[in-house]
């Protein structure tokens, strides 16, 4: 099957370069290049893709903006495009549904997987990402209020070894990283993750990262994962 891909970015050099990259694979085709994030809600109505790349950083409508009404109004997924440097508040990106972030200087064969990656259904996170993501979220939820019990007891649906997981999720860890930290099979990792997801209703990973800072699971500055004590494989 190929995966149709919308690519939006306002700087027309990027956005040509990512777009040559994916259509040169034999299974992906990109059917859009556009340079607003208002450009790139219309072409995902119009022309119903499987993944769309959004800058963070655009005219007319920003890419988080854009993720946000592309999420709700569609099937189709959204890697992020970001450059950490000047975006300080692209965290805002994991509630507007984003499945995936990549940086601008992302490698050619990273940038392919990615998108085979979203569009199967999964979601990525570069690591570099995932730790600067985080730390923003905990910035912002570190000057909120104290977590509501409410929100605290989605977590009673979880085994002790599913809450670890959860931990190591919101953590931005890898599948692999955390076979490793718990000393178990990545398969196993795999059928945790899985089993975290369908009893908290989430998405993807994505979502993962902020049901365990929402729920209090992993607070501002936590140096070991907050109610979890250590269980068997």
């Amino acid at each position: 099957m190929t995966i149709r891909v919308v690519v939006a970015d306002d700087q027309e050099l990027v956005r040509s370069g990512f777009a040559m990259i994916l259509d040169a694979q034999e299974d992906i085709e990109v059917v859009a290049e556009v340079g607003d994030g208002a450009e790139a809600v219309s072409a995902v109505e119009r022309l119903s893709p499987d993944v769309a790349l959004l800058d963070v950083r655009m005219p007319v409508l920003d890419g988080i903006e854009a993720c946000r009404a592309i999420s709700a109004r569609s099937a189709c997924r959204t890697v992020m495009l970001t450059t950490f440097d000047s975006d300080e508040y692209v965290y805002e990106a994991l509630h507007a549904g984003a499945s995936g972030f990549l940086l601008k200087d992302v490698r050619r064969d990273d940038l392919v997987h990615a998108v085979r990656v979203v569009a199967a259904g999964e979601s990525l996170l570069a690591p570099s990402v995932a730790r600067r993501l985080i730390e923003e979220y905990t910035a912002a939820t570190a000057r909120q209020p104290a977590v509501p019990p409410a929100a605290a007891e989605r977590l009673e649906a979880l085994t002790a070894r599913e809450r670890e997981t959860l931990v190591h999720l919101g953590r931005g860890l890898s599948n692999a990283e955390i076979a490793t930290a718990l000393v178990v099979s990545e398969h196993t990792v795999k059928s945790h993750v899985g089993n975290v997801l369908a009893k908290l209703g989430l998405r993807d990973r994505i979502q993962a990262v902020i049901c365990a800072y929402e729920t209090g699971l992993i607070t501002a500055g936590s140096a070991d994962p907050s109610g979890v004590s250590p269980s068997g494989g």
